[in-house]
């Protein structure tokens, strides 16, 4: 996949997570996913990726408790 197309897939990711906060659970999954892939090709993971990855992680860490 090319990273245009990475680039596209995280937006994605972002604007559900912005627009649907109650399904911030499903998002952390897809993400994950797409992080493991990105992974796997052995490309570089981009620190706002990242970033997200950790903000939706402490999240739902917070609504857990």
């Amino acid at each position: 996949m090319a990273l245009e197309e990475w680039k596209v897939r995280f937006r994605m990711l972002l604007e559900e997570a912005t627009h649907q906060p109650e399904d911030w659970h499903e998002m952390q999954e897809e993400l994950r996913e797409e992080v493991a892939k990105f992974r796997g090709q052995g490309l570089p993971v981009p620190q706002d990726i990242l970033d997200l990855e950790k903000a939706l992680e402490d999240n739902l860490n917070l609504r857990r408790k």
